[in-house]
């Protein structure tokens, strides 16, 4: 069997999947794009990865669920919030078979967006 080669960008990552997901993951996007506009898109990792002033949030769909990464900052901060979820330290799972929380991702995004501004001040990066 021949192996696919790594997709370079987010449109390629979604593309590969049912429209079911395509819709779910487009959705996602543009969620992120909105709370992170200046953020530029990327694949690392395999996932589609939003980068400011370093990563930002990955996410990525399996089987059964979205897989959401939000570094562990990101989980912490929220951690009531997704305490519904199944996760680890930096990630969170959104079940397929359940509504995804949109309006969560945006509010967590935004977090990481504040917390990456914050810090590249703090190293005097651009």
């Amino acid at each position: 069997m021949e192996k696919t080669p790594p997709h370079t960008t987010i449109d390629e990552y979604i593309a590969q999947y049912p429209e079911n997901i395509q819709k779910i993951l487009q959705q996602i996007r543009s969620v992120i794009k909105e709370a992170a506009p200046d953020a530029t898109e990327k694949i690392s990792y395999q996932m589609p990865t939003f980068y400011l002033h370093g990563n930002l949030v990955h996410f990525a769909a399996f089987k059964s669920h979205i897989g959401f990464y939000p570094v562990p900052s990101g989980i912490e901060k929220f951690k009531e919030e997704l305490s519904q979820y199944k996760g680890g330290k930096g990630s969170v799972q959104f079940s397929l078979d359940k509504p995804i929380p949109y309006d969560l991702i945006r509010r967590i995004t935004l977090f990481r967006v504040e917390e990456n501004l914050k810090n590249s001040k703090k190293k005097g990066k651009s």
